[in-house]
């Protein structure tokens, strides 16, 4: 006999799930007593249940397993939510454990008592209640399985405090093969013929190809068919950046000139992604519902195929299994034409890329700093990203290339760059681990420096203080000009904060400055390089006057 906590725990241990992120809470004592003494899973304690969420889903972005968070009742799960959210929008496999009121006061408003079926329901793909101490096995095989399957997403469990120490004679769920499906054969031939005729074939490769082996499949079939490849958003580590073949990503700001040139493929074959609204740029492209060249749509998923495109070829698989199963060609018409396409779609990506140098006088173009970066970045470094205006260099001017990482949050979150950095550290502390981040989503999580000071972890802090939350400064220029209201910052000594955590500081306040970056990076130990990043370079409408009156604020 067991208790339902240590179930749940041997479970974890069992599917290799060796690291949980928690805020320990008195509504899952029980749970937090299992994991006492454990070898086999690493009990990292946070201090937000924001950041230990962030952690989980960095976590299981670079393992392909679900992270794992543990949080209380009431607050803790609430504030958990941004996880899960998070979870649902970059298809992540998360799994959320909160610890519930006592069963007896369950849906008599007790204290700190939510109902999560409710709460969850619309961003978890599955939420549940344990109740009774013998279905906790059943909970636990279907949490899984639902977390894993299809479009990957997070699953929320919530567990009465009492229930958790209850002994049940179920055991611990074992491990279960993973669902397969194979492409149909029929479909294997007609692309194959298509790849075969068309002269301007692209590729959207998505989060489907993140996984072992998925790189490797991707780069093999381009290659293989001289095929140009864009990435969907914020997955530029899918492919290496610098290849010829390789488009471009779809984002937040892809010019025109770019997405016409785009829309003049003969064969669109759109590769483990679920053409979402950014990477469609708003439903766009490729035309919205019918697209204007014949579209190929592979994802695990049934239920993303059709729902937004109509494709000429839908095949519910894993995408890489599709690549692998195409092979290389035996003929293929119009070989010259296409390394052309090729080479005009990266003109275009190229463009992008160009830094243009501004005269600024409030501080240093964040542009400068990431140019910097990329030109020393560790060939199996981690770069994580947070939210904000300061990371559009970053995904212009670093040229990612595997095994590089790219963490950064499909759903725009906030807060997300510095948890994001501890849980890759921890992951694999013999890789260099990069944090961009801006002063907003500093102040929002940057409290889990403190896991890293804790357990030593090497971190390189970038962040970058122009004292405002600047992707909203630049909408409210835009469509309320002059009229600026709530994203001024008033920050503390972010460099003493630094300091407190352990850190080394490097300044870099003007341009002069940058000499110093590389020497900070190289740095052994965790170094924390705080940048007064030019406000004006990424506002070029405001006028030297207020340029001056912000830099005197």
């Amino acid at each position: 006999m067991a208790t339902v906590g240590q179930i749940i725990v041997e479970t974890l241990a069992a599917h290799g799930l060796d690291r949980v992120f928690c805020v320990p809470g008195e509504s899952y004592l029980g749970l937090l007593d299992a994991l006492y003494g454990r070898a086999d899973i690493d009990t990292v304690t946070c201090r937000h249940e924001g950041g230990a969420g962030f952690m989980a889903v960095a976590d299981a972005r670079l393992t392909g397993r679900p992270g794992v968070v543990c949080v209380s009742r009431g607050p803790g799960a609430s504030n958990a939510a941004i996880a899960v959210h998070t979870a649902q929008q970059d298809a992540v496999p998360l799994l959320l454990i909160v610890g519930q009121v006592a069963r007896a006061d369950i849906r008599r408003d007790a204290f700190q008592e939510i109902d999560y079926r409710q709460m969850f329901g619309a961003i978890a793909k599955w939420t549940a209640e344990v109740l009774d101490p013998s279905r906790i096995a059943e909970i636990l095989l279907r949490a899984l399985r639902v977390a894993t399957t299809g479009v990957p997403g997070p699953v929320v469990i919530a567990i009465p405090e009492d229930v958790l120490t209850e002994t049940t004679a179920v055991t611990r769920v074992e491990p279960q093969p993973k669902a397969v499906a194979a492409p149909s054969p029929d479909g294997l031939n007609r692309i194959g013929t298509w790849l075969a005729r068309a002269s301007r074939p692209l590729v959207i490769a998505g989060v489907g190809l993140d996984r072992p082996g998925g790189r490797e499949s991707l780069l093999a079939f381009a290659d293989a068919w001289t095929v140009p490849v864009l990435v969907s958003f914020r997955r530029h580590d899918l492919m290496a950046n610098a290849h010829p073949l390789f488009a471009g990503d779809l984002g937040l700001s892809n010019p025109p000139a770019q997405i016409e040139a785009l829309r003049q493929c003969d064969l669109l074959l759109a590769l483990g992604t679920r053409l979402g609204d950014i990477t469609t740029q708003g439903y766009a492209f490729p035309r919205f519902v019918r697209p204007e060249m014949p579209l190929v749509h592979v994802h695990e998923d049934p239920a993303v195929l059709g729902t937004h495109f109509a494709a000429d070829l839908a095949l519910a698989c894993d995408p890489a299994t599709v690549l692998n199963a195409l092979g290389p060609p035996s003929a293929v018409a119009g070989v010259v034409d296409r390394v052309l396409w090729a080479e005009r779609l990266r003109a275009l990506r190229d463009a992008q890329t160009q830094v243009h140098e501004q005269e600024v006088d409030d501080g240093v173009p964040f542009g400068v700093i990431v140019e910097a970066v990329a030109h020393s970045l560790p060939s199996n470094a981690i770069v994580t990203v947070d939210a904000g205006t300061f990371g559009s260099p970053v995904y212009r001017s670093i040229p990612f290339k595997p095994p590089q990482r790219l963490l950064a949050p499909i759903s725009g979150a906030m807060g997300f760059g510095v948890p994001a950095a501890v849980a890759a550290a921890l992951r694999d502390p013999a890789r260099p681990v990069v944090c961009f981040v801006g002063d907003g989503g500093f102040l929002m999580s940057g409290s889990e420096l403190a896991v890293a000071a804790e357990r030593k972890l090497p971190l390189k802090i970038i962040l970058s203080e122009n004292g405002s939350y600047g992707s909203i400064r630049i909408h409210q220029e835009r469509d309320y000009p002059g009229r600026t209201v709530g994203t001024a910052l008033h920050n503390p000594r972010l460099d003493l904060m630094g300091e407190a955590y352990g850190f080394a500081v490097t300044r870099i306040d003007r341009l002069t400055d940058v000499a110093h970056l590389q020497a900070a990076l190289a740095a052994p130990g965790p170094q924390f390089i705080l940048v007064r990043t030019s406000l004006a370079a990424v506002l070029p409408q405001a006028s030297p006057a207020e340029r001056t009156a912000e830099a005197a604020e």
